[in-house]
């Protein structure tokens, strides 16, 4: 917007002394600015703003009212620090009311992002004009609430019930483009987007008053309705936020509008001081801290825009979609021709599957092979920024490997390993240039999978480093930052996690059962389906691999090597912890006769567990192996384990992670679950300062930066 048109301010400013709202009255149009950055979160000083705003657009010369947003986006939604406290008036609600009693039509100017709170604001104006590629959603059950400003009664209303409740259920963003479509946004401009919005004034003029809670709800099959219902109910496990979502939009279609907002604005307002809520809104600030560092300066990061991926496998084509996906070259190295060959023809294969979904379209599919080379050589990836290595993890391997790239490529060129659990500072040991090597740990399937681990070398520059960083936001990755140890943050809490889950089966319980517990806490696979799905032998190499540093005195539970010496590496080979039959997972007889052996060749005297005791010693087996990582500074925070663990291992996000899972636990009854933790792994068991990281975190008050 142009400063001639910036010529009256509201008189509300907020605490740091800006005016987040501007008025402007030219040409028979108003417009209200929100200017609240970053991203123009619609706080108490700017509801107030848009309120005070419209009592000054009442000239009857007035064509309409333009509310849009300055900078990246229209509005990200209300602020989310505001949920956990009294919400002052004017609520969004009430911003709303003012809306739609104003006697001129109102019209949403959308760019970048309308979520949440923001695009509630925009369904209560007459209408909505979005410039193309702007994200739109409702993500509030993302962070276990409902929408509370008429969200689940506005948007069904606009395109029916079915698409609604799929948009609010999930959270998921879509395209201006995409809200065109089903009908909640009236146009879509190109280029400036004020020019756009004039441009519809002009070609609808004149316009009406047009409420969406006055709409009639459109018919859906109700067979359609009922079967996604089911399917949105068994996939969120009974969340109360999911039900309640559930409810209201089905009542969207009654009679009583007024009654019904009032309905979810007090559901909303329950569901808001829950303890779910508390736990997501938890993890929300700490995802934003993790992907930091406070000691680096992100204008050190450099530009990538080539990445070469040494090895074609599953996990190298993975990352070569990642960056694919985020609109990067990349050149996939394999051994061979053949092996070359192989791997882009099953990444043009996978991108094919996927356009015929119809989640990409031709163009885009064509534009990300066009942006992929596979060859044979390391000649090719001597223009490349980054190189990312994804050979078998396997030591002497990889240091091969990179001690033959640092000998060929430029030295501004960044090394990383893709490695799990190898030590970082070893592998690099040999180079001229160690300074360039840094970890960066995808999980698979790495195009899907959220959480990427950066890890942080001995010798790892800060350009490196900070590069590294900008790169994973770039690829829409949840970065977690670790230094070097074995495992890092996320696989050597889950190898903790799992040793307990072996050794309560040594104990007396029955690893179905042990699967069972932890999914009814809310975990989507329990420890022994999760090895069973990625392969026993994965992690019996690495056990074999630490076999000699092995303390001979330690409980060690040979269960799981004794499957696979016998073949049975889980769903690949038909037999695991469980037995496959037709992919369904069935109680091993195999499996019941080697546990009962086992106990009694070791003398093992049976216990009984309950379920409450199982998830308990599976949860604080993590709590402990956390705080270790935290005393010895391998993780920088105790949130960047929860944001690890919720975000790469299946810890339910609504319980907020294990460190935030035992800051609600009661003190004296941890450390008694502690001490049967040590008491069953016995000894080498390293007790870990749970109280005190619990406690800082507690003294926080959740907050992300403990």
């Amino acid at each position: 917007m142009s400063k001639t048109m910036k010529d009256s301010l509201l008189k509300e400013v907020d605490s740091k002394g800006r005016n987040p709202v501007s008025l402007t009255i030219a040409n028979g149009i108003a417009v209200i600015a929100i200017n609240n950055p970053p991203v123009n979160a619609g706080s108490h000083p700017v509801r107030a703003g848009i309120v005070e705003s419209l009592k000054g657009c009442t000239s009857a010369s007035l064509k309409a009212v333009v509310i849009i947003g300055e900078g990246r986006g229209f509005s990200g939604g209300s602020d989310v620090k505001e949920f956990g406290t009294k919400l002052l008036p004017p609520e969004v609600p009430d911003v709303i009311r003012a809306i739609e009693q104003h006697p001129i039509p109102v019209i949403a100017a959308i760019h970048g992002i309308a979520l949440g709170g923001g695009l509630e604001l925009a369904l209560g104006c007459d209408y909505r004009v979005g410039k193309s590629g702007a994200l739109v959603a409702l993500p509030e059950v993302l962070l276990g609430m409902i929408p509370g400003a008429g969200g689940t009664q506005r948007l069904p209303r606009l395109i029916g019930k079915l698409k609604a409740l799929d948009l609010i259920c999930s959270g998921k963003r879509v395209t201006s483009e995409m809200a065109l479509s089903m009908g909640f946004i009236d146009s879509v401009c190109i280029g400036d987007l004020l020019s756009g919005v004039i441009h519809f004034i002009e070609d609808n003029h004149p316009l009406d008053k047009r409420l969406s809670i006055e709409q009639s709800v459109p018919v859906d099959s109700e067979s359609e309705l009922n079967a996604a219902i089911f399917k949105i109910k068994q996939r969120n496990k009974g969340r109360e936020n999911i039900s309640e979502a559930i409810r209201l939009v089905q009542a969207s279609s009654n009679d009583h509008a007024e009654a019904t907002l009032i309905d979810e604005r007090q559901t909303f307002n329950k569901l808001r001081l829950s303890e779910d809520a508390f736990a997501l809104r938890y993890l929300f600030f700490a995802e934003k801290t993790a992907s930091r560092i406070e000691a680096i300066n992100d204008t050190k990061a450099t530009k990538i825009t080539y990445v070469g991926i040494v090895g074609g496998g599953t996990m190298g084509q993975g990352i070569a979609k990642a960056v694919l996906n985020a609109g990067l070259k990349v050149v996939l190295i394999e051994r061979d021709s053949e092996s070359s060959e192989r791997a882009f023809q099953a990444i043009k294969t996978s991108y094919e599957n996927l356009e015929k979904k119809g989640i990409y379209r031709p163009d885009q599919v064509q534009n990300y092979l066009d942006n992929l080379s596979s060859t044979v050589g390391f000649e090719a990836v001597t223009e490349c920024e980054l190189i990312i290595e994804a050979v078998f993890e396997d030591m002497q391997i990889k240091k091969a490997l990179l001690e033959d790239l640092d000998a060929i490529v430029p030295r501004a060129t960044i090394l990383a390993t893709n490695t799990s659990y190898l030590d970082i500072n070893q592998m690099s040991e040999n180079l001229k240039h160690r300074e360039r090597v840094v970890g960066l740990h995808f999980f698979s399937p790495a195009d899907r999978m959220k959480l990427l681990e950066v890890i942080r070398a001995e010798q790892t520059s800060e350009s490196v480093l900070a590069t590294s960083l900008a790169f994973s936001k770039r690829l829409g990755k949840q970065t977690v930052v670790a230094n070097v140890a074995e495992g890092f943050i996320g696989n050597r809490i889950y190898a903790a996690y799992r040793r307990r889950a072996e050794l309560l089966v040594l104990d007396g319980a029955c690893p179905y059962e042990v699967d069972k517990a932890i999914k009814n806490f809310g975990f989507a696979m329990g420890p022994f389906e999760v090895s069973d799905l990625s392969g026993l032998d994965i992690a019996w190499a690495m056990r074999k691999r630490k076999a000699s540093d092995r303390d001979p005195n330690e409980r060690y539970v040979t269960l799981a090597d004794s499957l696979c010496v016998a073949g049975h590496f889980g769903r690949k080979t038909g037999q695991g912890w469980y037995s496959y039959q037709d992919k369904t997972a069935l109680p091993s007889e195999f499996v019941k006769t080697l546990i009962n052996e086992t106990r009694t060749n070791q003398g093992i005297e049976i216990q009984n567990y309950d379920e409450s005791e199982i998830q308990q010693q599976l949860l604080v087996s993590m709590v402990n192996e956390a705080a270790c990582l935290i005393h010895e500074g391998v993780a920088q925070r105790a949130s960047d384990i929860d944001v690890a663990i919720t975000n790469g291992y299946g810890f339910p996000r609504h319980k907020g992670g294990p460190i935030y899972w035992a800051s609600q636990q009661d003190p004296i009854h941890l450390t008694k679950i502690l001490q049967q933790l040590s008491n069953s792994v016995g000894h080498g068991f390293k007790t870990g300062p749970v109280s005190e990281i619990v406690s800082f975190l507690t003294q926080k008050g959740g907050q992300s930066n403990a």
